[in-house]
């Protein structure tokens, strides 16, 4: 089948009680490794590209590789988003590109002018029948190009519920990203996080059976932490979201969660041990092959962490 949108994702998510997976491509290792995870698990999945993977790859590579994924799991609804879109040009011209999602991210903006920018994308978007995810509330961390608050101000700049239902009526976007304590990036946190659930409730009593979308999202899991340390990495601090949080969020209004430190980590973890325990190797087969499965197993677990593992066919 071709490329979906994430409208019928989204409702049956919401009805089921389950988020879908976003996960953030660069190559074809993290691609095959994603996709491998979803067509075992039958899951539904969103691949986001970013502004730095699109500068890193092309577009016409990753569009490539991502259309392969498609032909070779036709039993598998698969939408490609422009994750943090900052522009309305970088949004037209996604959706002229043939995503079938795009995120604008002008959340920076007082909420007058992140209004208007997120309207006019919507326009041209729903005239191309693409879907639009926006953003209210600054989340903390960097990741990429995207620069938050500090983790000392999380909890100043969270989404406000009654904002929420005003800008969702006001621009007529599809989901919303709201800011609730997570954060981007893998240093995400100096003490445990406590996201903001009474946020998400509110929100979602405000705008009942409309998608939240969880950024910065990743969990920083030990496993490979523990690995990227134990073969020369320096990531002694790194912390993300606990997965139970993650699991509670998603049996709430909660529909698409991102996931991207988790993946990077994943293949940077396997080729740190492959250089160490192996360091005559130099086919890129021998290190690239660990880290794509590295990033099968993840996301594997990541499918039931979100309980959307075996769900594809509904989302069809």
């Amino acid at each position: 089948m071709a490329l979906v949108g994430t409208k019928k994702m989204f409702e049956m998510a919401y009805k089921g009680g389950y988020a879908i997976g976003a996960f953030n491509v660069n190559n074809m290792e993290i691609t095959q490794g994603i996709i491998n995870a979803i067509a075992e698990e039958k899951a539904p999945l969103i691949l986001q590209i970013s502004r730095g993977a699109r500068k890193y790859a092309s577009m016409s590579y990753l569009r490539g590789i991502i259309d392969v994924a498609v032909a070779e799991n036709p039993d598998i609804p698969i939408a490609m988003h422009l994750d943090h879109g900052d522009t309305f040009e970088i949004c037209k011209q996604c959706v002229d590109d043939g995503f079938t999602s795009v995120m604008i991210d002008a959340s920076k903006l007082p909420f007058d002018e992140n209004v208007k920018v997120t309207r006019e994308v919507v326009k041209y978007a729903h005239d191309h029948e693409v879907v639009v995810e926006a953003e209210l509330g600054q989340l903390g961390g960097i990741e990429e190009d995207v620069v938050g608050v500090s983790s000392d101000d999380i909890s100043k700049h969270l989404t406000d519920p009654a904002q929420a239902e005003e800008f969702v009526e006001k621009t007529g976007c599809d989901s919303l990203a709201i800011a609730c304590g997570t954060s981007h990036g893998a240093y995400k946190f100096k003490t445990e996080p406590k996201l903001a659930f009474d946020v998400i409730e509110d929100v979602s009593k405000r705008l009942p059976g409309f998608p939240l979308v969880m950024h910065g999202s990743s969990s920083v899991l030990k496993e490979f932490k523990d690995l990227i340390n134990k073969y020369g990495g320096d990531m002694p601090d790194a912390m993300g979201v606990p997965e139970d949080a993650i699991s509670r969020a998603a049996k709430m209004a909660v529909c698409k969660v991102n996931i991207d430190t988790d993946l990077r980590m994943a293949l940077t973890a396997k080729i740190r041990q492959v250089f160490v325990e192996s360091p005559a190797e130099f086919d890129p087969r021998k290190y690239l092959g660990p880290g794509r499965e590295a990033i099968r197993n993840m996301v594997k677990h990541k499918l039931h962490v979100l309980d959307c593992a075996g769900k594809a066919s509904e989302c069809l």
